[in-house]
């Protein structure tokens, strides 16, 4: 034992002899706070001397956590062994945690097969609350072994539904909303009107402040420029779907929607043209939230969306480019809509597919273990703190924007 070992650790790995109940459950509570102060050593020592209690339960807590030591100590065979004989005790509360380092394990060592059955027996254990989760991990897994066919099915399991996808339906209800706005006369609904970026409306009431979001309903007409809606639809079918399936429905929305309020306030703020229209600010939002997704969080994707996503930065410099070249192109709404989803993409990891980090992370948590905790607080803490800071810049925007126009 090191100088730093506590006296009651030396003491509990003193002792000889069959360990009672009281004994066991101490040496598991101070081993989580070995772990929590970084001394994986000693923790694997305590860890070990409980090993083999005759309560299930309690010897599986000591190896998951055995394993979690060994694993920060760059030991990884012999931690996925003591996940492995985790496993294999009767079942208890540990189970679940043991295979899901299984999984975790194997997906390190490249081992995809391995990965995707030790998921299946996690997920027969699972609690309602994280089955969502080992789904999109199935899935990611299936698809990148070549079962597409399964790997659909884990997603729709994931989602929580029968394929039904948000971002599809908004493409859907964009081009039905921009066709009777194209053909349906004025005189008897101005949806133009309704629902365009209109900048000296927005500064003269902040009731118009709905327009950030229907903008994107709107497009060009075909008759002035044809392919406005084409191309913008034909990028959200790209991008939207993908970005769905890293973040869920309700958080491919709501990224949706705050990506398109920033490419409207930098358009608002610095634009010329008094109206706008157009999905672009939302559509180059998903595209700088999947860049970032990439470079930051590095999930685990499968080969084809590997290729999609490498294709991403050369894919919006140009049209960048060519917005500058061309002329009657709204830059801003997509430089607004781009920084916006980079910022987004720094602060959320994706919640439905497993990144680098969290399966370099154990899944599941010793008894006493406050790491995972302190590490959650800290990134909610980082998460909201960077949230505030974009909505302190939309509104600086929309000050901005209130000067220019009024």
């Amino acid at each position: 034992m090191t100088d730093s070992t506590p006296s009651d650790s030396r003491a509990l790995l003193g002792q000889s002899g069959p360990l009672s109940r009281e004994t066991a459950q101490a040496a598991l509570a101070q081993a989580a706070s070995l772990m929590a102060s970084a001394d994986f050593l000693d923790a694997a020592r305590l860890y070990q001397r409980v090993v083999g209690f005759n309560d299930p339960s309690i010897t599986g807590a000591a190896m998951v956590g055995l394993g979690e030591a060994l694993h920060r100590l760059d030991q990884d065979a012999d931690a996925l062994g003591q996940w492995e004989a985790a496993t294999e005790l009767g079942e208890n509360e540990y189970t679940y945690a043991a295979w899901r380092n299984v999984a975790a394990a194997r997906v390190r060592a490249g081992d995809l097969r391995g990965a995707l059955n030790a998921y299946r027996e996690a997920d027969r254990r699972a609690p309602h609350e994280d089955r969502p989760e080992i789904a999109n991990r199935m899935g990611w897994l299936s698809k990148e072994l070549g079962d597409k066919g399964a790997a659909g099915k884990y997603f729709s399991r994931a989602r929580g539904d029968a394929g039904f996808s948000i971002a599809l339906g908004l493409i859907g209800v964009t081009i039905v909303t921009s066709l009777l706005a194209d053909f349906v006369p004025a005189s008897v609904v101005d949806l133009f009107g309704i629902l365009q970026l209109d900048k000296p409306a927005m500064a003269a009431s902040i009731q118009d402040a709905y327009r950030l979001f229907t903008v994107t309903l709107v497009h060009a007409p075909l008759t002035v420029m044809p392919l406005h809606l084409i191309f913008n639809m034909y990028a959200l079918y790209l991008a939207g779907p993908f970005a769905e399936r890293l973040y869920g429905r309700s958080g491919f929305l709501f990224l949706y929607l705050v990506t398109a309020a920033g490419g409207s306030l930098a358009s608002f703020a610095f634009g010329d043209a008094g109206r706008g229209v157009g999905a672009s600010g939302a559509v180059f939002g998903l595209f700088g939230l999947l860049i970032a997704v990439q470079y930051i969080h590095r999930p685990m994707l499968d080969r084809g969306s590997r290729a999609f996503m490498g294709q991403l930065i050369g894919l919006v410099i140009l049209n960048l480019i060519l917005g500058f070249a061309l002329g009657g192109i709204d830059n801003w709404a997509h430089i607004g809509g781009l920084v916006t989803g980079l910022w987004l993409g720094f602060l959320l990891a994706p919640r439905n597919v497993p990144t680098m980090r969290s399966l370099w992370v154990r899944q599941g948590s010793t008894p006493g273990t406050i790491v995972p905790a302190l590490g959650a607080a800290v990134t909610n803490v980082v998460r909201i703190a960077g949230l505030a800071v974009l909505a302190g810049l939309f509104a600086m925007l929309w000050i901005l924007g209130v000067a220019a126009w009024s």
